[in-house]
């Protein structure tokens, strides 16, 4: 092995990343602990000592349309980035998620011969299958969350790993609601909807104002139901803030900041936008009822190239709908509410916390470890011998 301090870069595009940037970054320094991390990091992996060249909120947009429309700017981005990272020469590049920016710029780098691995992999399964092409020409290695996933990368020979999902173990099997509780102001007995709109922008301007009007419904038949809004920044928050000065029945909710786990473990029941909050839902064992929007544009796109079924994560990884969920033209106030009540009246029923907890236990591999040990077999015993 080289004596010199490892090398690692990293680019991650949202929060969800930036959370298994930060596991991932930990991980390695148990055994590297002078290992040296650049790229495009958020807040978390910054604190942990990753070097952002970027900031992460360039590359958090979503829709067909948004990435067209900046796609210039990605392009120059991509490019740029990938000179400085050829000229750092680290033993090797990790993209986390973000594929329309990550595989481009894996491409770049492999070209130039430093070694890459993709981490969460794209949706090849559901849409846009041929992409399975561009992986095996960029990637030396997959990481995968879902054991389901492994299996395209094995038949088309792309070294793969499934290393679970770190949210797995950062919940207990069997969370108890009342701590949480007691820290918002909840007493046992309250009913609280938990609001989760998504993290970015542009799922606060589609998903917002429905969640809104549909806690405004709820609590005009229910008056005492509390609903706590988690916001992922102050832009989102003052978003929501707006739209609620809009309505002519604005509803009654409390913001926070950063408190997301928090609300979902104290909830009675979860309204949350598709991604990667759904499985944290899962985690705390809360029913939920799903919903997602994007422009009519991007829709009209997707809803010609993806072949699943369910798009929420409970329902992918089941095989079954085991959670509501709406999508576009679907995502309706009345239907949704309507959901959140039949959930509020019968909670968490014996078959549905079993199949949450057999889900639960399937993804407790070994995240940012179970990643570094494949990191380590597939690529840095060959990079670093001397």
């Amino acid at each position: 092995m080289s004596s010199r301090a490892l090398k690692i870069a990293i680019v991650v595009g949202e929060s969800s990343g930036d959370n298994l940037g930060v596991d991932l970054i930990k991980s390695f320094k148990k055994k590297y602990p002078d290992a040296e991390f650049k790229g495009i990091a958020g807040p978390q992996m910054i604190n942990e000592g990753c070097e952002s060249l970027y900031p992460m909120e360039e590359l958090a947009v979503i829709g067909v349309w948004a990435i067209l429309k900046r796609l210039p700017h990605f392009l120059s981005m991509r490019r740029a980035l990938a000179k400085q990272l050829i000229n750092w020469q680290p033993d090797v590049f990790i993209g986390i998620d973000a594929p329309e920016f990550n595989l481009g710029l894996e491409g770049f780098l492999r070209t130039a011969g430093i070694k890459t691995v993709h981490y969460v992999s794209p949706s090849v399964w559901a849409w846009r299958k041929k992409r399975i092409f561009k992986i095996k020409r960029n990637v030396d290695l997959m990481l995968t969350l879902f054991p389901f996933e492994e299996q395209i990368y094995q038949e088309h020979q792309i070294p793969v790993a499934c290393v679970g999902h770190p949210l797995a173990n950062q919940f207990d099997l069997k969370p108890d609601p009342g701590p949480y509780r007691k820290e918002l102001g909840l007493t046992p007995y309250d009913q609280m909807i938990a609001v989760l709109p998504g993290s970015r922008m542009s799922e606060i301007e589609h998903l917002g104002h429905l969640f809104l009007e549909v806690i405004a419904q709820l609590q005009l038949s229910n008056p005492t139901l509390k609903a706590l809004v988690a916001c992922a920044n102050v832009r989102t928050r003052d978003k929501m803030q707006e739209f609620i000065d809009g309505m002519e029945q604005p509803p009654k909710v409390t913001f926070h900041l950063g408190k997301s786990r928090e609300i979902m473990l104290a909830s009675s029941v979860i309204l949350v936008a598709s991604g990667t909050a759904t499985l944290e839902a899962l985690l705390c064992k809360r029913p939920m009822v799903v919903a997602y929007k994007v422009s009519s544009f991007s829709y009209a796109i997707y809803s010609r190239l993806v072949n699943i079924t369910s798009f929420s994560l409970p329902n992918l990884l089941a095989g079954v709908k085991l959670v509501p969920e709406y999508i576009q033209t679907d995502a309706e106030v009345d239907a949704i509410a309507e959901e959140v009540n039949q959930a509020l009246r019968y909670g968490m029923t014996p078959q549905l916390l079993s199949d949450f907890n057999e889900i639960h236990e399937s993804l407790m591999l070994g995240g940012g470890e179970k990643a570094v040990e494949a990191i380590e077999s597939h690529i840095l015993n060959d990079t670093q011998e001397t």
